[in-house]
C-alpha cells in the first residue's frame, strides 16, 4: 500500500506540475520518461510487450522490443495530454481531432437514440470524450474507483472539467440501473472502457486467438436498451501543415466509429450478451492488431496470464481476477 501511495504522490504532484509548465515541455517530459520506464523494464512493461505479443504473434523478439518501446511513448503521450487538457481552448480540441463514420453517428443521436460505445484503452480517450460531448451529444460514462481515493478525485476533476458526466463504478448495481435509464432517454453517447473486466462480472471471449476476459458493460448495456452498440477505436496520428499550426501540437487522434455490432436474436439474454461482446472485440483486435503501440494495456487480460485460484473463484462470481 505504502509503495501504491508513494506512486500516486509522484503522479499528483507531477500532475500539478504539469498544470503550470507550457504543454511543449510536458510532452518533452514524458517522453523522456517513457524511454526510461521502458529501458528499465519494470513490470507494466514486461506485460505490456507480453500483450503486444499477442497481437502481433509473428513479431521476432527485436520488432516487439521496438513495438513497446513506441507503445510507451503512447502510453505517457497520453498523461501528458490528460495533464494539459482542460486548459485547451475548443479550437485547438476540434483541430486534434479526426472522425471516422461520424454522419451515421451523428443521424442516429438526431433522431433521439443513445448509442453505447465500447471502447478499448487506445489513444487518448479523454480527448476523445472531450471533442465528442460537443460535436456530437453529451457523453455520459463511467470511471474506475482507483486508489488512493485522491488519484480518483483528480482524474474525475479532469473528465468533469471537460464536460463529461460521470458515474464512479462500484460493487453495486445502481451504476448499471441509471445507465440503464440514461439510454432510454435517449440522445446520448455511453463510451465504456472495456477490454479489462474491472468487476468480476466480465465474459470471456477470443481475442488473438486467446480467451481473454472483458467487461460486460457495454453489451449487457445494449440488450437491456436495445440501444445501438458500436465499436470505437482510438489513434494517435501526427498531425502536418494547416491541422498542425490550428492544433498547436504535432499530435492528433483518430476517433473511428465502426458500423454497430448484431445482438443475435432467439438466444437467452446472457448468451446474447457473449456474442454482442465477441462482435466488438473481433472489430477492437483488428484495429489493435494492425497497430498495437496504440494499445495502453500494461495489466492481464489473458485468461493464461491470471492467477488460477483467484480466476476459479471469479467464475463461481467470486472476487475480481484481473489484477
Amino acid at each position: 500500500m505504502s509503495r501504491r501511495r508513494d506512486t500516486a504522490g509522484l503522479l499528483l504532484r507531477g500532475w500539478h506540475l504539469a498544470a503550470r509548465l507550457p504543454e511543449p515541455v510536458v510532452r518533452a517530459a514524458m517522453h523522456v520518461a517513457a524511454d526510461v520506464a521502458w529501458a528499465r523494464r519494470g513490470s507494466g512493461v514486461r506485460r505490456l510487450e507480453a500483450n503486444i505479443a499477442r497481437a502481433r504473434p509473428l513479431a521476432t523478439p527485436r520488432e516487439l522490443r521496438r513495438l513497446s518501446r513506441a507503445g510507451m511513448r503512447t502510453y505517457l503521450r497520453y498523461y501528458a495530454e490528460a495533464f494539459t487538457l482542460t486548459r485547451l481552448p475548443w479550437q485547438r480540441v476540434e483541430a486534434r481531432v479526426r472522425a471516422e463514420g461520424l454522419q451515421e453517428v451523428r443521424a442516429l443521436v438526431d433522431a433521439g437514440t443513445s448509442l453505447v460505445l465500447a471502447l478499448s484503452h487506445q489513444g487518448n480517450w479523454d480527448l476523445a470524450g472531450a471533442w465528442a460531448t460537443r460535436a456530437i451529444a453529451p457523453v455520459l460514462t463511467v470511471a474506475e474507483r482507483l486508489r488512493p481515493a485522491e488519484v480518483f478525485d483528480e482524474f474525475l476533476r479532469l473528465r468533469e472539467g471537460i464536460g463529461l458526466r460521470i458515474l464512479p463504478l462500484d460493487d453495486g448495481g445502481d451504476v448499471f440501473r441509471e445507465l440503464v435509464r440514461a439510454v432510454r432517454g435517449g440522445g446520448l453517447l455511453v463510451p465504456l472502457l472495456a477490454d479489462r473486466d474491472l468487476t468480476a462480472r466480465g465474459v470471456e471471449v477470443d481475442l488473438f486467438g486467446e480467451r481473454a476476459r472483458v467487461a460486460a458493460g457495454p453489451a449487457a448495456l445494449a440488450v437491456t436498451t436495445g440501444a445501438p452498440l458500436l465499436p470505437v477505436t482510438v489513434q494517435h496520428e501526427r498531425l502536418r501543415g494547416a491541422r498542425r499550426r490550428a492544433a498547436g501540437s504535432r499530435w492528433g487522434i483518430l476517433v473511428r466509429f465502426h458500423p454497430p455490432v448484431a445482438v443475435p436474436e432467439g438466444l437467452d439474454r446472457p448468451a446474447q450478451v457473449v456474442a454482442a461482446s465477441q462482435a466488438w472485440v473481433d472489430v477492437l483486435a483488428r484495429d489493435i492488431a494492425a497497430d498495437p503501440t496504440h494499445w495502453h494495456m500494461l495489466q492481464r487480460v489473458f485468461v493464461a496470464d491470471l492467477d488460477p485460484t483467484r480466476y476459479a473463484a471469479t467464475a463461481r462470481g467470486g472476487t475480481e481476477a484481473t489484477a
